[in-house]
């Protein structure tokens, strides 16, 4: 192997590394990015509904417990985090049916609750909604 050779290599080995770490940074910041919206709309939400800790929604395992109480369920629910698989998918049906009631409580189509199922696009189409649900007041027709 020559000089050139060598040369090339090490660049095109810490090209690729900085683009690892470009895409890793670019992703925590995202993820925050998003943290961070979720969490103002869901404090809005709670505001809303005029919960006594809408301050909650800031805090992991905390946010699960208010938008399970805003869905009248019992708050103490959260603890299936506890139970691998059986307890998530029990705490995952419980999550949609409490959206599904929040977006009622709020003069919203509860079935919006469900726009998150859809492959892809869902995810960014229930932050969208979420936004609406937080920051619009709809009147009842």
């Amino acid at each position: 192997m020559t000089l050139t050779e060598t040369i090339q290599n090490a660049i095109l080995e810490s090209s690729l590394g900085a683009l690892i770490v470009g895409a890793i940074v670019l992703f925590i910041l995202i993820a925050v990015a998003i943290w961070i919206y979720t969490s103002l709309a869901w404090a809005t939400i709670g505001k809303k509904l005029k919960h006594k800790n809408p301050w909650l929604a800031w805090i992991p395992f905390a946010r699960t417990a208010l938008v399970l109480k805003l869905g009248k369920f019992h708050w103490a629910l959260v603890f299936l985090y506890l139970i691998p698989i059986i307890g998530w998918a029990i705490l995952g049906v419980l999550s949609i049916i409490a959206h599904w009631r929040i977006f009622e409580i709020r003069n919203y189509p509860g079935w919006l609750a469900l726009i998150w199922i859809i492959p892809y696009a869902g995810w960014l189409a229930s932050l969208i909604i979420l936004g609406f649900v937080a920051w619009s007041d709809r009147r009842r027709k």
